[in-house]
């Protein structure tokens, strides 16, 4: 098993409004810049400019359970799930990620990208609440 942590933000906006925003990797760059610099469609996937180089996203199929689970192709092949939720919260939402730690990677690194997901969520919610 990898080591991992849960990271979550709540956003005072409809799941369905910002599943749609998340759901749609053109929006990347706007609420998880410290991650994708730009996102290109290729085939049923996107292109992402990556801290750690070009890597290529694919979401799960679009459903009505606010799951936006993705796998990420790094660029040495290696590929990551990342499971991601929007959930109701009230009369908003709350928005899950969970990063694992990849085999091989340092524990520093590690931290380092859970403080990229955190500070990309908190950009989601700005995005959102301004």
């Amino acid at each position: 098993m990898s080591n991992s942590k849960t990271l979550s933000v709540s956003v005072g906006r409809k799941p369905a409004e910002i599943y749609d925003f998340i759901l749609d990797p053109e929006n990347l760059p706007r609420w998880a810049p410290a991650f994708s610099q730009s996102a290109i469609k290729s085939g049923n996937e996107w292109k992402v400019e990556s801290p750690d180089g070009l890597v290529t996203i694919r979401f799960v199929e679009r459903n009505e359970f606010g799951v936006l689970d993705h796998w990420v192709t790094m660029p040495s092949g290696q590929v990551v799930l990342n499971p991601m939720r929007v959930i109701p919260n009230g009369d908003g939402s709350e928005v899950v990620f969970t990063l694992y730690q990849r085999p091989g990677m340092p524990d520093d690194k590690f931290e380092a990208d859970a403080q990229m997901v955190a500070s990309d969520l908190q950009t989601l919610k700005i995005t959102f609440e301004g």
